[in-house]
């Protein structure tokens, strides 16, 4: 229904309402009209709503109506920031300092909600809610400058009381009557909060701070109480890094789950952020990279940002599924995105290697969201010719779901980090993706349908480039389908597979910008496919 009543508005102010750019040009108009854009210049083809011969009543609701569409057909529909509670075991590894430096860069997306010092099989009988504290005073430093970027980047003061600690005692020594900790009552009390989001736990250490909330919870809730406050939890746990872990996913089966269960890291699809791929350019997590883009010259924050020991922000894939970007759906890993592409099923344990950290070795019992497989043909630039061609490399494994969003993630952080120090006009921003069709459209088998993002623009005035691609894994149409033509124009024509039963086929498309460092934003379109 709402989608008919924003059709007929834009028919009335548009002054060829079958013109597709028309309508999402209108959206452009207004926007920039409303939100005083100094850059905006009048378009003459909107029709002005006073001109139009309607009743002063029905012009005035017409124009609230408009305005919150509009919204909506610019920049998306509005989506709620994910809120999150880290348990880190930080100092174990300094890649958990690593995370959170970025983290703290998208607070402004990402609602935090607890930071919590945990121990793991790496650090047992310690915890370090001083360490957390330190790098939240640095943010604090570059605060008042990302403010410049973005409005929505919490001022400290409001993070420090998020700190907390566990028990500092490793795993399941931890769990049980009388091993509450602040922690873990912490947790409890935002689950109890009257608001309706998920909360997500990223569990970057152990995981037995979370194991005594849900233990209290079991112990002290009723059952209807147990199940609504678990049906809120969100979990995604860097591997098993305590012997809790299985404890949970065994006594609660319903918790939704990601992980790349057991000891096994190098295999692990949150690998795919630090792995160094063959055939590929891996510049992008050198040191001397880091170096450049992330710890010197950028403040405070950068300046906190320590050296490699083992792998580069082994944690960061936990949180970046959380990032509204047009890519990312935090509630369906199955899609894929920047933190990897997971899948739900119970894994077969025959496959399943031991290594040395002491974690329990275990069949799981039940489903969990685990390592899908993708297979991937980079694009690559073209020095003559259409700008992009498909690279001749192909590669297939549970990793590649995460490392081939690497490069546009790299990027992103290290103008964040410029943020820390430059002004708006000096940095450089994402594009605006602005579609001219819904991001969900049906279509019959064997159609021909056209997807455009005509009116996309910079927000600092870069040129920017188009890729559109299918996302095979990602939907329940498994064969590719192809983009007619060229996929580099902002316009992509699709011939729809021919299909005996109705499936889904998802089309990225992606548009970077020719900045320094060039930031790429994403649109999903999912396009549901019915037989004659």
């Amino acid at each position: 229904m709402l989608y008919n009543l924003k059709n007929e508005l834009y028919a009335i102010t548009c002054q060829n309402p079958m013109d597709i750019r028309n309508r999402s040009s209108f959206s452009h108009e207004l926007a920039a009209m409303l939100t005083n854009n100094p850059e905006h210049k009048p378009n003459r083809k909107i029709v002005n709503l006073k001109n139009l011969k309607i009743s002063h009543y029905m012009r005035t609701f017409l124009f609230f109506i408009v305005i919150s569409l509009t919204f909506s057909s610019l920049y998306g529909q509005m989506t709620q920031k994910n809120r999150v509670i880290i348990l880190t075991d930080i100092e174990a590894d300094p890649d958990d300092t690593q995370s959170l430096i970025r983290l703290l860069l998208y607070s402004n997306e990402i609602e935090i909600k607890g930071l919590i010092a945990t121990t793991s099989c790496w650090h047992k009988t310690m915890v370090n809610p001083e360490s957390i504290k330190k790098i939240v005073q640095a943010y604090e430093k570059v605060q008042p400058n990302l403010v410049k970027h973005d409005k929505n980047y919490p001022k400290a003061e409001t993070l420090f009381p998020m700190i907390k600690q566990g028990l500092p005692v490793y795993g399941m020594l931890g769990v049980g009557k009388n091993k509450d900790s602040e922690g873990s009552d912490w947790i409890i009390k935002e689950l109890e909060k009257d608001d309706e989001r998920p909360l997500w736990i990223s569990i970057w250490g152990g995981s037995n701070t979370l194991a005594q909330a849900l233990f209290k919870i079991k112990n002290s809730k009723t059952e209807k109480e147990q199940k609504v406050l678990i049906s809120k939890l969100r979990v995604y746990a860097i591997s098993d890094q305590d012997d809790s872990g299985i404890w949970i996913r065994n006594n609660f089966p319903d918790l939704f789950y990601i992980v790349s269960p057991g000891d096994d890291y190098g295999s692990a699809t949150w690998s795919g952020i630090n792995s160094f791929i063959q055939e590929i350019d891996n510049s992008k997590i050198s040191n001397k990279w880091i170096a450049e883009n992330i710890q010197q010259f950028h403040g405070p924050l950068g300046a906190a940002y320590p050296d490699v020991a083992w792998g580069m922000e082994g944690d960061t894939p936990s949180f970046l599924s959380l990032i509204n970007n047009g890519l990312n759906n935090s509630e369906r890993p199955e899609w894929g995105g920047w933190g990897g592409r997971y899948e739900l099923y119970k894994p077969d344990f025959s496959t399943q290697i031991k290594s040395g950290s002491g974690v329990p070795f275990e069949p799981e019992t039940r489903k969990i969201w685990t390592n899908a497989v993708d297979n991937y043909v980079p694009y690559i630039s073209s020095d003559y010719g259409r700008a992009v061609k498909m690279d001749t490399n192909s590669f297939k494994d549970n990793k590649v779901t995460l490392w081939r969003w690497r490069d546009d993630f790299q990027n992103d952080f290290a103008a964040r980090m410029d943020w820390c120090t430059k002004s708006f006009n000096e940095s450089n921003h994402a594009p605006v993706i602005v579609l001219s069709q819904p991001e969900q459209i049906t279509v019959k088998s064997g159609q021909g349908f056209g997807l455009d993002a005509f009116d996309t623009y910079d927000p600092d005035g870069d040129s920017f480039s188009f890729l559109w691609f299918n996302y095979p894994e990602a939907g329940t149409y498994k064969n590719l389908v192809k983009i007619e033509g060229a996929e580099n124009t902002h316009g992509a024509y699709i011939i729809a597979p021919k299909v005996d039963k109705e499936v889904t086929a998802h089309f990225i498309l992606k548009v970077t910008d020719k900045g320094e460092p060039p930031l790429s934003s994403y649109k999903r379109i999912i396009v549901t496919i019915k037989p004659y």
